[in-house]
């Protein structure tokens, strides 16, 4: 018996029934899974509103933020209660691995961090769908850890150095330290991972452990020799691999080539080859699943070929199923392939990937070509919307009719244009919604529900799927109808968000008296004006940053209007004239002084200065320039500027 509290505010008792729920899912996981128990008769959560960082695992008092545990339907929108059972998940699994089992020294931070968000992700894949669980994964991971990994700050998941500690929680310390765990599991089998944790765990329990204990655990307990596999704790960047792949139909055999590259990085001009686990199908013209003896394909030189027998016609390739290594993948196929894939592919996460490659080439055709829209694509769309509504999996097909974000448009691009590439996406969402208009309707009217809020996975996934098909038709009178019937936050903030776009205010003047008293809620308030693609959001922002609910020294409200603005609107920040870079510029200086933890994080979107227009360029590092020479600069901010102007 194990009593459990959690303390808040008075007048928030009320919602902290979710996390309460969250926090025993949690410790019925991790025993049936890892067989670890809690070893306690308590179990205290307290959430406070003036905390920096998501969570802290004190042993049997953990510290939370108001936002990762507060959760109702009037209140929460479905993504806030997805991270509130996702980081309870977090922090209790710290038990064992953090607590329990801690690290030697700061260099060992992902020994904890990186397991831990592994066993997260793996708690919230088995509550809910196992393909958009992943799929999410790895959207965070590309948008924030492979610019890391690519810029001035690029480091290995276990550094060699830092000049402030609070700059070592990163995201290559957490998602790719994830990565990293996941790949073990990949090559050794899910049996022999267990096992190597089980000893991992009783091994060191009460001692202060390192990377490699763990990885020696993993050896011991399998006989597989991971030496080389020990590079990716100490070599930094993402790897580039190269699939091609031939059918020779005299032979009746497939023949796949892979080649790794890792590019140089601060500090390591010479990169030795990588220990790559590649997950590997292959499906006939009718979508049937060819049988092959290999299905991880074990890439541990620069070059590797792997032949593949008795295969009847010619097939085609899913590679890298379930995102299987944290790299940049090349292959040979063509767009009927990946036309083919997006529909018919068994695995998930390679379904929703191939659907993106395929928009990410008609974008740049479309950018390359003064935005001629490829008719072939618009039809290709259509039969995914077909397979829309026959997929039970409503979660899975919001985010694989989703056109991929500017963001994710821009890491593909040799120097980036937001303007450039809002622009040509805005055309290539209104060609869809011209042709597909009336299906798009049909869908999204199905996606409604009579009866009370459910968190089931169903409901939630209509929701999304809603929300989704709102964003692509853009439809004023639409929003303005779904935000007036809407009887969730889900369902309110999706409409919010359209509005907001379009320039339609009224409905945030009811949002904000509807919810006043709910600061959670408000910070939501703040964010999407902030957020808001439109000419005059940075004017507005100076209007938000007066109000008498606006309070820098709140770390939410802080990273509600500025964090919402420069890492969620790249279009409005990425201005020409410069004036989202003073804004932020601003914020940074005052928050010196107040925050620097919160000052240090947002300088994030100009760490890629080099990677934008000559113009952008300019006024990105003029922008550094000028935090540099804040007087009684923080060790905070002084490390992530400085590194960040000298790449």
């Amino acid at each position: 018996m194990v009593d459990l509290y959690i303390y808040v505010r008075p007048g928030d008792e009320a919602q902290c029934e979710f996390a309460m729920e969250s926090l025993k899912k949690s410790m019925k996981w991790d025993e049936d899974v890892y067989g670890l128990e809690y070893d306690l008769d308590l179990f205290n959560i307290v959430a406070v509103s003036d905390f920096n960082m998501g969570a802290m695992e004190n042993k049997s008092l953990n510290i939370f933020n108001t936002a990762l545990v507060l959760a109702h339907p009037d209140t929460a929108s479905d993504t806030d209660f997805m991270r509130v059972e996702s980081v309870i998940a977090h922090e209790y699994f710290h038990n064992w691995s953090g607590n329990r089992v801690t690290c030697r020294d700061w260099f060992q931070l992902s020994l904890k961090e990186g397991l831990t968000v592994f066993r997260d992700q793996e708690f919230s894949a088995d509550l809910h769908s196992r393909a958009v669980q992943r799929i999410d994964d790895v959207i965070h991971l590309r948008r924030l850890q492979f610019p890391e990994d690519a810029g001035p700050l690029a480091h290995p998941i276990r550094p060699e150095s830092y000049i402030e500690i609070n700059n070592f929680y990163t995201t290559t310390v957490y998602e790719k330290g994830a990565e990293v765990i996941r790949m073990m599991r990949t090559i050794l089998g899910a049996e022999a991972y267990q096992r190597g944790a089980a000893l991992y765990f009783q091994r060191h329990d009460g001692q202060a452990a390192t990377c490699e204990d763990f990885i020696k655990a993993m050896e011991d307990s399998s006989g597989v020799d991971l030496s080389q596999f020990r590079l990716w704790y100490s070599q930094a960047g993402t790897p580039e691999v190269i699939f091609e792949g031939h059918y020779d139909s005299a032979s009746k055999t497939y023949h796949v080539t892979l080649t790794q590259t890792l590019a140089p990085t601060p500090g390591q001009p010479e990169k030795q080859p990588m220990h790559i686990p590649v997950v590997f199908g292959l499906l006939d013209r009718n979508g049937n699943e060819v049988t092959i003896p290999q299905r991880v394909l074990e890439l541990r030189d620069t070059q590797q070929q792997f032949v593949f027998r008795n295969i009847p016609s010619s097939p085609v390739p899913s590679v890298l199923r379930e995102f299987s290594a944290p790299v940049r993948l090349k292959a040979n196929l063509s767009d009927d392939d990946l036309g083919f894939l997006m529909v018919h592919d068994r695995d998930g996460f390679n379904r929703w990937e191939s659907g993106q490659i395929l928009a990410l080439r008609v974008l740049q055709r479309m950018m390359d070509q003064a935005g001629v829209v490829p008719t072939d694509y618009i039809a290709t769309y259509g039969d995914l919307l077909a397979r829309a509504v026959k997929d039970a999996d409503t979660s899975f097909m919001a985010r694989a009719i989703a056109l991929p974000d500017i963001t994710r448009i821009g890491q593909e691009q040799a120097v980036v244009d937001p303007q450039k590439i809002y622009n040509t996406r805005e055309s290539l969402r209104a060609a869809l919604v011209g042709v597909h208009n009336d299906q798009f309707r049909e869908l999204y009217e199905s996606c409604y529900e009579s009866g009370g809020f459910s968190l089931g996975a169903e409901s939630m996934g209509k929701r999304e799927l809603k929300n989704t098909l709102l964003r692509l038709l853009s439809d004023a009178n639409l929003a303005q109808t779904q935000y007036d019937q809407a009887t969730n936050m889900t369902d309110r903030v999706g409409a919010l968000s359209v509005l907001s776009d379009l320039g339609v205010a009224a409905p945030f003047e009811d949002f904000f008296m509807r919810f006043k008293n709910y600061p959670l809620v408000i910070d939501k308030w703040f964010a999407l004006q902030a957020a808001a693609v439109r000419v005059d959001t940075v004017q507005k922002i100076g209007q938000l940053r007066l109000h008498p609910d606006f309070n820098i020294r709140n770390p939410n409200r802080a990273r509600s209007l500025y964090a919402a603005f420069a890492m969620n609107n790249p279009v409005t920040f990425h201005r020409t004239d410069g004036t989202g870079y003073d804004l932020l510029t601003n914020a940074v200086i005052e928050l010196n002084g107040i925050n620097p933890q919160i000052a240090a994080r947002l300088l994030t979107p100009l760490r890629e200065w080099g990677r934008y227009t000559p113009d952008r360029q300019m006024k990105m590092k003029q922008a550094l320039e000028r935090i540099l020479q804040t007087p009684d600069i923080s060790p905070d901010v002084f490390e992530i500027a400085s590194k960040s102007l000298n790449a």
